[in-house]
C-alpha cells in the first residue's frame, strides 16, 4: 500500500470519526472519537514525511498532535467527565439521526466547495475537503448539544479540522498558527473543567441549556 493511498485512508477515517461523533450520545464515546482524530493528525505528517521530506515542521507537528490532541486533553475531559458524574448527552437539540443527515449533508458541501477551489500542487485533494466537513461538524456540535462538555469535545473537534487543513495542504506557516491556536483550546478545555465541576455543584446539572432558564436569585424559573 502507498503512501498516497495510507494518507487518503487516514482521511477517509477522519470522516468517519465526524459521523460517529454526531451519532453518539455516550460522552466517554465522544472523547475517545476525539482522542483518536489527535493521533490520526500525529500519524499523518509522519506519512507526508515519507513523501516530502523528513523536516522540523512535520516532526513538531506529529508530537504536539499525539501527546496534547491524543493524550493530554481528552484525559482532562475524561477527567472533568467523572467528577462532573456525567456518561450521556440524553437530550441533545437535535435528534442522534438528524444529526447524521445533517453532518451527511456538511460532507457533500464540503466536497463541493473544496472542489470549486483552487489546490496547491504540494496539497492533497481530500484534505481540504476533510477538514471542512470536520470544522462544520465540530460547530454543529456545539451548537445542537445541552451538556457543557460535549460542547468542549465539539471545540476540540473544530480545531481539529483546523489542524489537518494545515497538515495535509502542508502549509508552511501551520506550525505557528496551530501552536496559537492550541494554546487557546488547552486553556479553554481547562477553564471549561473547572466551570463544569462548579456548575454540576452548585446545580447538580451541566445542561447549558437549563441554565439559560436561571433566574436572578439563581433558581430555575
Amino acid at each position: 500500500m502507498t503512501n498516497t493511498t495510507m494518507i487518503e485512508a487516514i482521511l477517509a477515517i477522519f470522516l468517519l470519526t465526524n459521523l460517529m461523533l454526531a451519532a453518539s450520545s455516550r460522552l466517554l464515546h465522544g472523547i475517545r472519537i476525539v482522542a483518536a482524530q489527535g493521533l490520526l493528525l500525529g500519524i499523518l505528517p509522519l506519512f507526508l514525511a515519507c513523501q516530502h521530506g523528513l523536516n522540523g515542521h512535520l516532526i513538531a507537528a506529529t508530537v504536539i498532535n499525539i501527546v496534547i490532541k491524543g493524550i493530554a486533553l481528552p484525559f482532562l475531559l475524561m477527567y472533568a467527565m467523572r467528577k462532573a458524574n456525567i456518561k450521556r448527552e440524553l437530550e441533545p437539540l437535535t435528534g442522534y439521526v438528524t444529526s447524521i443527515l445533517i453532518v451527511l449533508i456538511f460532507f457533500a458541501l464540503s466536497f463541493y466547495v473544496a472542489n470549486k477551489l483552487p489546490i496547491p500542487g504540494t496539497g492533497y485533494r481530500l484534505a481540504m475537503p476533510v477538514s471542512f466537513a470536520t470544522v462544520l461538524s465540530g460547530l454543529f456540535i456545539i451548537i445542537s448539544r445541552r451538556k457543557a462538555l460535549t460542547q468542549t469535545i465539539g471545540f476540540l473537534t473544530m480545531e481539529n479540522g483546523i489542524a489537518l487543513f494545515g497538515s495535509g495542504m502542508l502549509l508552511n506557516t501551520g506550525l505557528v498558527i496551530e501552536f496559537g491556536i492550541l494554546l487557546d483550546v488547552f486553556v479553554l478545555v481547562f477553564i471549561m473543567g473547572i466551570a463544569i465541576l462548579q456548575i454540576n455543584h452548585e446545580f447538580q446539572h451541566i445542561d447549558a441549556d437549563r441554565l439559560n432558564t436561571l433566574d436572578e436569585k439563581g433558581g430555575e424559573q
